[in-house]
């Protein structure tokens, strides 16, 4: 098991298998990672934010949560999370995120960008890439006018979040290029990879 990292405002993509758990951390703290999901076996079928919210009956998941495909299939499950406070609500940034909402005239490409270009090799193209599930994003909700607002991440620094394949998977991951997500900074994520051989091998499994 060798931890990877992600550098500030890019993005990879790579296979689990079934089984195989993936442990996304935040070694800084107050940074967010986009995570988007694919089945191996059919690239059409792909990490649902509205399925999920559906079947969940909240707005919030966290430990024991299962995270499900639009064909309502279980890809992921979350088995341990530190912070308790991510987001399924809010699309990838993108170029026109930054030119809509920061007004710039040269925007970066966000993670929609560094997702298409990290999923490329894996035939998936930019119209196939879904909400993402933002991993230590805090979006705070009022409850009387429905208004949306990005807070700080609630996440520490080296704090993490662990999901269960429940299927062989192609995975999306970034850390986060909007300034607003990251409380005004850019930051790298890193990621851990561990197989089901690798899990049973360890002491106490």
């Amino acid at each position: 098991m060798n931890q990877q990292q992600i550098e500030p405002r890019s993005g990879v993509a790579f296979t689990l298998n079934k089984g195989d758990l993936l442990t996304v951390i935040d070694p800084e703290g107050e940074q967010v990672a986009d995570l988007v999901a694919y089945s191996q076996t059919d690239i059409r079928e792909v990490i649902s934010s509205g399925r999920t919210l559906d079947y969940a009956s909240k707005l919030f998941l966290s430990t024991d949560d299962l995270l499900y495909s639009n064909r309502s299939n279980v890809m992921l499950k979350i088995v341990h999370d530190d912070v308790g406070r991510h987001d399924f609500l809010l699309t990838p940034c993108s170029s026109d995120t930054f030119r809509i909402i920061y007004g710039d005239a040269n925007p970066h490409r966000g993670c929609f960008g560094n997702l298409a270009h990290a999923l490329k090799p894996f035939g998936i193209e930019p119209d196939d890439i879904p909400v993402a599930f933002n991993c230590f994003m805090h979006v705070a909700i009022d409850g009387n006018t429905g208004a949306i607002s990005v807070q700080p991440p609630l996440s520490r620094p080296g704090e993490r979040i662990v999901f269960k394949a429940e299927m062989d998977l192609i995975i999306g991951l970034t850390a986060c290029s909007a300034l607003q997500s990251n409380n005004g900074s850019f930051k790298p994520i890193a990621y851990l990879v561990s197989s089901v051989e690798e899990q049973l091998a360890m002491p106490g499994i």
